[in-house]
């Protein structure tokens, strides 16, 4: 695999509020505030940076303060103090990033504060970014019951794959297990497959393709699970081929099961490094409306998950 030269890029730029960060989709975006969760994120980056031979892009977004007299005043030397614990906080991220690398040349590195809500800014961000990194953000007992505002307006509003990481799953990388994608045959499912390929021979682990002939408006197959069977094992034939023609370094598992798709997914990705899903599908592993496939694997995953947005 090819290294960058042991040197740290680090540009520091204020980016106004709308502003386009680079031309065409290169890069690891990573939306950071100093929370576990986002330290998570960054370590995860890192390694896709790494992985990619891509920068990394470090984003932090100052929500705006709306203010009026008599307070007013105090704006300015709010937006300062902000600014200044923004620039600490990216900072600490890129002693995070260079941490992250190990004995590895670590990736270059861009630093970004956007003057605008989290949310907005990542959305509006991932537009030029190859991938983007988000923690979950889930917050108090209810853990991985909810994602936050910043992962959940990704995974419905953001552009290219997504990547949503915990503080307690992101370790998963390391290790050798294999990637676990879902396969329903649509194009969605089809941007998905691609993704999971490419990943599993960056890792070097297998590759689980999994198909479901379930889900909540057809919950059981029944005494027809031959056919449907049958059906499924010809979808993964199809869709895998060419991939596995492409890819000959990946092994490649198929399982075929008669289960709701996000339960399965849930359960296997305890032995997973990572979860692929598609978005915008016709129901099965790829649909991504609130409450749909995509969504609940993301908040209940005990892996890292890249949804893979349209451009």
């Amino acid at each position: 695999m090819h290294r960058r030269p042991p040197n740290v890029e680090s540009v520091n730029r204020h980016v106004a509020k709308g502003e386009i960060m680079a031309a065409g989709p290169s890069g690891i975006l990573v939306g950071v505030d100093g929370s576990p969760d986002s330290e998570a994120a960054i370590r995860w980056a890192t390694r896709e940076a790494l992985l990619r031979d891509e920068p990394i892009r470090l984003l932090h977004a100052i929500a705006p303060v709306v203010v009026t007299w008599p307070v007013a005043y105090l704006e300015a030397s709010y937006v300062e103090s902000m600014e200044s614990n923004g620039r600490d906080i990216l900072d600490a991220a890129q002693k995070s990033v260079q941490a992250a690398a190990g004995d590895t040349a670590p990736p270059a590195i861009e630093t970004h504060i956007v003057n605008s809500a989290p949310p907005a800014a990542l959305v509006a961000a991932s537009r030029d970014a190859y991938m983007t990194v988000s923690g979950s953000r889930g917050l108090g007992v209810l853990g991985r019951a909810f994602l936050g505002s910043v992962s959940s307006a990704l995974l419905h509003h953001g552009r290219g794959p997504i990547a949503i990481v915990r503080t307690d799953d992101a370790p998963a990388a390391e290790t050798s297990a294999p990637v676990l994608v879902g396969v329903d045959g649509s194009p969605a499912s089809e941007e998905a497959t691609a993704l999971a390929f490419d990943e599993a021979s960056r890792r070097g682990v297998p590759l689980i393709a999994m198909h479901a002939w379930s889900d909540a408006s057809f919950p059981s197959i029944g005494t027809d699970w031959e056919r449907y069977e049958e059906g499924g094992h010809r979808i993964l034939a199809e869709r895998l081929a060419g991939w596995q023609e492409r890819y000959p370094d990946v092994q490649v598992q198929r399982r075929i099961v008669s289960d709701d798709p996000a339960r399965r997914l849930v359960e296997e990705s305890g032995e997973a490094a990572l979860v692929v899903v598609g978005s915008r599908g016709r129901g099965g592993f790829s649909s991504l409306v609130l409450g749909s496939v995509a969504t609940k694997v993301a908040q209940s995953a005990k892996a890292p998950v890249i949804v893979v947005r349209p451009r």
